[in-house]
C-alpha cells in the first residue's frame, strides 16, 4: 500500500504509454481496494469474529474498545467512507460535533492539544468555521484504531502505508517472504485473492504487471501472483517499480519465479515493449531488456539487449482511466497545512523531468537509472498533457513528483500555463538552491503553485558540504523566506545520523531548524534517519565519509541497506524522539521560544548548549 488519497502515478505512466503504442492496457488499484473491502459492516463483522477467537488475556486496549463499541463502529463505517470519499460532507455536522463517532485510543491523541480556554482543544486548528476538516481528522483518527484493531486482531504485519515491509526491505534472503506466503492465509490475505480473482475475471489477461514502489507493497504483490498462478496458470506475470530496481538488482534466487515470470529494471517503458513482443514471438528470451527470468537450468539469468530508453518526451500522457478516482480517501491525520497535503485531496502525479540534474548527494541513488538519467520535456509538451489530464480527471491539482525539478524547467512551466491561461494548484520537489530568487518565486505562485518541498537534510553546512548538496543554511533560509513571502508553504526534509555527525552537530542542526520555523522559512518539516544504500557514494566509498560498512552477508534476494560503524559512536537511536517530538510541536507553533535541549531525553549535564547564534537566521534573512 502505498497512499489512500490518491493513486500511485506508475500504473497511471504505463497504462498511457501501452495505449499509445496500440497495446489494450487496463489498470487496478487493489491497495484501495483492499481497504473499501475490509471497512464496510460485512467487513468489520469479519474483523470482529477475529477479534473475538482471540484469548482475553491477548487482546490490546484498541481490540477491547472495538469488541466494547462494535455496534456504532459497524453502523458508522459506511457513512464515515462515504464522508471521506466527498460524498456526503454534510455528515461533518455530527462528527465534528464528537458525538457521532466511536472515540479508541488514537482519540487520545487530541489531549495533546493545548485548550484556548473554549472548552475544544481542535479550536485553535479549526476555528469556528473549520468543520469540514474538522470531521475529517477526527474520521482519520477513527479510521486509524480500526487499522491498530486489524494489526492487533488479523494480521499484524497490517498497515495503510508500511503493509509487511519487513519481509522484502533489505531482506538478503526470500525464506521470510516464502514462509510467509506458505502460511495460512488471514483475513486480509483472504481478502485480497478474491479481489484478484475478480479483476482477472474482469479482464481476462494474457499478461500482469505488478508495479511494487515500496517494501510495504511486496507481500501484497507476491500474493496476488500467487493466486493467479494457482487459478489461472497460462498468465504471465511480471514485476517491476521502485523497490525492484532498487534492492533487486542482485537477485538470483530461483524461487521468486515460481510465483513471477518476468522482473524488469528501471524504466519500464522499454522493458515491456521488448516483453509484449517476446511474447508474440517476435523476438527471443535472449533479446529482453533489463529483465531477470529462470532459464531452462532452473537459474536466474539477467537479460539485457542493448536498446536506448523511450525519451522522456515521448513517454506520452498518464491515463488514470479504470481507476475509481471518486473512491479514493481524503485523510487528514496531520493538522499542519503543508504535511496534510501528502494525505488530503487527490493529486495528479506527474513528472516535469526524469531523473535528477544535480545527481551529487553522497546519501542518494545516484548510480541508478531514476536519478543518474536526467531528460526533460519542453514545457509545451508539459502543458499538453497537463490539459489532457484535467480534461479526463475533472481535476486540477498536481503533484510534481521529481527527484528534484529543475527550476528552469519550472520557470518555462509557469510562463506556458500562465500564457495559455491554464489554472492548476500545483506542488512539488526541489533543491532550495540559490536560483530560486524571490522574483521565481512569485512566478510560480502565480502559475499555481501552493507548495515546495525539499531537503535541508542535515542543516549544518559542514555536513552538508561532506553530501555534497550544493547549498548552505542560510542559502536556504532565504530561498525559503522567498517562497513563503510569496504564500508558497514550504516542507523540509530533515536527517540525522549521517557519518560523523555528532551530538553537538544533532543540537546545532535543531537550533537552525528552530530559527527557520520562528522567522516564517519553513511551515512543516520532517526528520528521517539516515540510511546507507549500497547504490551512494557513502555506500560505494565509504572511507570518504570516515566510516567503515559491515560487511554483508551473502546476499540471493533483497540488497539495498548497508550497516556502518561511525568512530564518533553518537547514539543517534536516543536522538531521533526527541528530533521528531520537536518538529512535530514547532509544526503545531508550540515550542519555538524553548532552548532546544529540552527535546532530548538526555541525563542532565550531558546535552551541550548549542554553538549557533541565538538570531543566525534572522541575521541571514537581513532582519
Amino acid at each position: 500500500m502505498t497512499q489512500l488519497n490518491t493513486p500511485y502515478p506508475s500504473t497511471a505512466y504505463l497504462t498511457g504509454f501501452l495505449r499509445s503504442q496500440g497495446v489494450d492496457a487496463v489498470q487496478e488499484d487493489l491497495a484501495l481496494a483492499l481497504v473499501l473491502a475490509l471497512f464496510t459492516p460485512e467487513g468489520l463483522e469479519q474483523v470482529h469474529d477475529c477479534a473475538l477467537a482471540q484469548p482475553e488475556a491477548e487482546r490490546t486496549a484498541c481490540v477491547n474498545y472495538f469488541l466494547d463499541y462494535f455496534e456504532r463502529y459497524q453502523s458508522t463505517i459506511a457513512p464515515t467512507i462515504a464522508f471521506l470519499q466527498g460524498r456526503d460532507s454534510t455528515l461533518s455536522h455530527r462528527m465534528a460535533g464528537r458525538g457521532f463517532l466511536p472515540e479508541g485510543p488514537r482519540f487520545a491523541s487530541l489531549d495533546a492539544y493545548e485548550d484556548d480556554g473554549s472548552g475544544d482543544p481542535l479550536a485553535w486548528a479549526f476555528g469556528a468555521l473549520g468543520q469540514q476538516d474538522r470531521a475529517r481528522h477526527l474520521a482519520t483518527l477513527y479510521l486509524n484504531d480500526l487499522a491498530d484493531v486489524l494489526r492487533d486482531a488479523v494480521d499484524s504485519r497490517f498497515e495503510f502505508v508500511r503493509y509487511a515491509e519487513q519481509l522484502a526491505g533489505s531482506q538478503a534472503t526470500f525464506e521470510p517472504l516464502a514462509r510467509a506466503l506458505a502460511a495460512v492465509p488471514t483475513l486480509v490475505d483472504r481478502t485480497l485473492q478474491t479481489l484478484t480473482l475478480d479483476v482477472i475475471a474482469k479482464h481476462q489477461p494474457q499478461l500482469v504487471l505488478l508495479s511494487v514502489p515500496f517494501p510495504g507493497a511486496v507481500y501484497a504483490a507476491f500474493r496476488m501472483a500467487q493466486t493467479i498462478k494457482a487459478y489461472h496458470p497460462h498468465i504471465r506475470i511480471g514485476l517491476g517499480g521502485g523497490f525492484v530496481n532498487t534492492e533487486l538488482r542482485e537477485l538470483t534466487e530461483p524461487l521468486v519465479f515460481d510465483y513471477l515470470d518476468f522482473i524488469s529494471l528501471d524504466a519500464g517503458e522499454r522493458p515491456l515493449l521488448a516483453l509484449l513482443e517476446h511474447l508474440q514471438g517476435k523476438r527471443s528470451a535472449q533479446r529482453l531488456v533489463r529483465t531477470f527470468v529462470r532459464n531452462d537450468a532452473g537459474a536466474v539469468q539477467f537479460m539485457n539487449w542493448a536498446e536506448p530508453d523511450v525519451s522522456f518526451e515521448d513517454v506520452g500522457t498518464p491515463t488514470w482511466d479504470g481507476l475509481p478516482l471518486d473512491r479514493y480517501l481524503s485523510l487528514l491525520d496531520m493538522l499542519n497545512p503543508m504535511h496534510r497535503l501528502w494525505s488530503d485531496g487527490r493529486w495528479n502525479k506527474l513528472t516535469v523531468a526524469h531523473g535528477c540534474y544535480w545527481k551529487k548527494c553522497s546519501f542518494c541513488d545516484v548510480s541508478l537509472d531514476y536519478i543518474s538519467r536526467y531528460e526533460t520535456a519542453s514545457a509545451t509538451t508539459l502543458v499538453d498533457r497537463i490539459e489532457q489530464i484535467v480534461a479526463e480527471t475533472g481535476q486540477t491539482g498536481f503533484h510534481f513528483v521529481d527527484e528534484a525539478a529543475p527550476p528552469k524547467a519550472l520557470k518555462a512551466l509557469a510562463e506556458e500555463l500562465l500564457r495559455r491561461r491554464v489554472h492548476i494548484s500545483w506542488w512539488g520537489n526541489i533543491r532550495f538552491e540559490k536560483t530560486f530568487t524571490p522574483e521565481l518565486a512569485e512566478l510560480l505562485a502565480e502559475s499555481g503553485c501552493i507548495a515546495m518541498s525539499g531537503g535541508l537534510e542535515v542543516a549544518s553546512d559542514r555536513l552538508l558540504s561532506l553530501m555534497k548538496k550544493g547549498v548552505s543554511v542560510e542559502q536556504v533560509a532565504q530561498v525559503t523566506k522567498g517562497f513563503s513571502e510569496a504564500g508558497i508553504l514550504v516542507h523540509a526534509y530533515l536527517m540525522y545520523g549521517f557519518p560523523t555527525q555528532t551530538l553537538q552537530d544533532t543540537v546545532d542542526a535543531l537550533e537552525y531548524v528552530r530559527q527557520l520555523f520562528e522567522n516564517g522559512c519553513i511551515q512543516s518539516g520532517f526528520f528521517h534517519r539516515f540510511a546507507c544504500t549500497v547504490h551512494s557514494p557513502v555506500g560505494k566509498n565509504p572511507a570518504a565519509y570516515g566510516v567503515q560498512v559491515v560487511p554483508l552477508p551473502e546476499v540471493s534476494f533483497a540488497k539495498n541497506d548497508i550497516a556502518f560503524v561511525d568512530p564518533t559512536g553518537t547514539d543517534h537511536d536516543t536522538l531521533g524522539h526527541g528530533l521528531k517530538k520537536a518538529i512535530y510541536n514547532y509544526m503545531h507553533g508550540v515550542g519555538l521560544e524553548n532552548d532546544v535541549r529540552q527535546w532530548f531525553e538526555l541525563p542532565k549535564g550531558k546535552c551541550p548548549k548549542t554553538t549557533v547564534p541565538r538570531h543566525k537566521i534572522a541575521k541571514a534573512l537581513g532582519h
